[in-house]
């Protein structure tokens, strides 16, 4: 159909007409424009595997906890995800820098950051990876050089912009790695940052974890272009879409948008088609999902798909499968212990980071301090 003929169409009918032809969620798109993944060999799989197991069982864990009331506040998992983190941070080096969004647990631990240490911050305890301050949405480790998950959508697009620009002023040959959701690619910052590192050449790779909703709200009902990795051209940025549920196509198509900002300083855009499992958050029960839909996914699931196909790889046993999940659940027992037993923050530490150096006139007052002091 000519553009002329598709832009004259109402808009409802080509709502319409978008979401009966829309790809479904559990059944995303695999790279475009790329070659078949690299082999990797039997050890660095089942390494991958494991860690994809490790952020299975913490999150589960953290759901329990959460219906506990060991873990307020909200709470958002990479449930269905984890091929695409495991991916993801595959391909950067411990000195790169990962901005992330609130649903970041896996990317903490795929940072090599102790699942004891995310689960103490989960639980708001003061040895938690932001001291019990952050929460779930606000892990934070300059060692690690994960500067951030973000509550508000998009806020860490213009800080890892900046964070780039700081990289290419000194000179050096780190790479930053942006995630943000689906959703984020449709507000202004987004827009703005990916403008800012066409025109500056900042090594930036902007990732696009696409799960097919934001929140309950389909891709295809809020974007007029549904393949979000399209919007670089508009900044004539090279970008690709990738089968989030592969790890090894993900490590590999990271790994291609990561040296080319750190051999040519180019930002680069990367979309991963991932789809979560459970609802936005642990709250939500996501009844916007047929039973026909629950089931795709479940089919889907990266978790299972990889173990199968190391199965009949010959690559691992059942019994290894076994001795693996024994290990990583006894590893987030041991984290959920070690949360359980954590003090919390004291009162007196409160406004501890409210700013990086003393402030005259700072204030300290709390909720039930009066105003003024005789």
């Amino acid at each position: 159909m000519a553009e002329s003929t598709r832009s004259a169409a109402p808009a409802r009918t080509r709502r319409a007409r978008s979401a009966k032809a829309a790809p479904k969620a559990a059944a995303p798109k695999t790279a475009a424009g790329g070659s078949a993944p690299a082999a990797a060999d039997p050890g660095t799989l089942v390494g991958y595997y494991r860690q994809m197991l490790l952020i299975r069982r913490f999150e589960e864990r953290a759901a329990r906890a959460y219906t506990e009331a060991k873990i307020g506040g909200y709470c958002h998992l990479n449930l269905g995800e984890e091929a695409t983190v495991v991916g993801l941070l595959a391909a950067l080096r411990p000195t790169d820098y990962l901005f992330t969004n609130y649903r970041e647990h896996g990317y903490a631990l795929a940072k090599g950051i102790g699942a004891d240490r995310v689960m103490a911050e989960l639980y708001g305890r003061s040895t938690g990876v932001s001291k019990g301050w952050g929460g779930s949405m606000h892990l934070f480790d300059s060692e690690a050089r994960l500067l951030g998950g973000y509550g508000i959508v998009g806020g860490q697009v213009p800080l890892a912009t900046g964070a780039a620009l700081a990289v290419s002023y000194k000179g050096g040959d780190e790479v930053v790695m942006c995630h943000m959701g689906d959703g984020t690619a449709a507000i202004g910052a987004f827009h703005e940052s990916l403008n800012i590192a066409g025109l500056w050449d900042l090594p930036v790779v902007f990732v696009v974890v696409n799960n097919g909703l934001g929140m309950g709200t389909t891709v295809e009902h809020s974007s007029a272009e549904p393949e979000l990795y399209r919007r670089g051209a508009a900044y004539r940025m090279e970008s690709a879409r990738v089968d989030g549920t592969d790890v090894v196509a993900v490590r590999d198509a990271a790994q291609a948008a990561v040296e080319r900002a750190r051999a040519q300083s180019k930002p680069y855009l990367l979309e991963t088609t991932s789809p979560r499992l459970k609802g936005h958050s642990v709250v939500d029960p996501a009844r916007y999902r047929s039973k026909e839909e629950k089931d795709a996914l479940k089919a889907a699931d990266p978790l299972a798909r990889m173990a199968l196909e190391l199965q009949e790889a010959g690559i691992l046993s059942h019994d290894d499968r076994d001795r693996l999940d024994a290990e990583v659940t006894a590893e987030v027992d041991a984290a959920a212990a070690f949360a359980d037993a954590s003090p919390a923050p004291e009162v007196s530490t409160l406004f501890d980071y409210t700013y990086a150096t003393p402030v005259p006139g700072e204030s300290h007052r709390l909720p039930a301090d009066p105003v003024f002091r005789s």
